[in-house]
């Protein structure tokens, strides 16, 4: 594993993040920011994806069930060189294959439309059994916010993938502590965490979000044949400061000066 080289990929996420929600003018920054180290460990180590071709059939297939941090997978798909730097410019925009939620019928590389809360597992859950039932080799990683956990459609969908013993399944969770209403555990409490994934009966594993070192860990738990939960604690907003643990960056776009004062920051170091 390169350690330096996923950082630099993950500070390339945040700045086509940043920069591509101010173009905008709106959009999702803090729950995008702290998916960067998760997004290029999955897209530049773990996951089995071609160098050109997003389409590639032995492919792994990777879901963002928390359809609303887009700007972290278009990001991560630039990154990989499946689309330009260039186009992430044009989030949100009328025509652009960039919708404000991820919409597979307009952009290769989208595994699914999802950004109505709670049903990415099952879709990962179907594409799971069908690679198995294939004969095929494929992994699925499908990444859920914690805040998603509060819908009832995950814990049935956990409750089938230990059923199948999808052994070939990853769950991550993004597990920052707020959504867009502000503390999770305020608005709905989801803990405790580990032990609810458990008694669900899956493999369950809690890492640093921000680590690689402690993500290839807990990607390489050993399963016994069952469904993995990775759940990864990270800051929402992680690399911008005054982002970093504030509610209200959920859904609020930073200016376009803002934008560019984080990518000169980055750039000097």
């Amino acid at each position: 594993m390169n350690t330096a080289l996923l950082r630099q990929k993950a500070q390339l996420l945040r700045r086509l993040i940043m920069l591509s929600i101010a173009e905008a003018g709106s959009g999702h920054p803090g729950g995008s920011l702290s998916l960067a180290e998760i997004m290029s460990y999955l897209y530049f180590f773990q996951a089995q994806l071609h160098a050109s071709d997003v389409n590639w059939p032995e492919r792994d297939r990777i879901i963002l069930s928390k359809g609303h941090a887009a700007p972290v997978l278009y990001a991560a798909l630039a990154a990989k060189g499946y689309i330009s730097e260039e186009e992430t410019l044009t989030l949100r925009k009328l025509g652009s294959r960039l919708q404000g939620h991820p919409d597979m019928r307009k952009l290769p590389g989208v595994e699914m439309s999802t950004g109505s809360l709670g049903q990415g597992l099952s879709v990962a859950n179907g594409l799971a059994l069908g690679l198995r039932l294939q004969g095929k080799p494929n992994k699925v990683y499908v990444v859920l916010g914690d805040g998603e956990l509060q819908e009832g459609q995950v814990w049935e969908a956990a409750m089938t993938a230990a059923h199948y013993r999808l052994a070939n399944l990853t769950a991550v969770v993004d597990y920052n502590g707020l959504q867009i209403d502000g503390h999770t555990a305020a608005v709905k409490r989801v803990e405790p965490l580990a032990e609810k994934w458990q008694s669900f009966g899956w493999k369950t594993v809690t890492v640093d979000g921000h680590s690689f070192a402690d993500l290839y860990r807990g990607f390489h738990t050993e399963r016994n044949g069952y469904p993995l939960v990775v759940i990864a604690r990270t800051v929402k907003g992680k690399g911008v400061d005054y982002m970093e643990g504030v509610a209200d960056w959920h859904g609020k776009a930073p200016t376009l000066e803002q934008a560019r004062q984080f990518v000169l920051a980055l750039e000097a170091i």
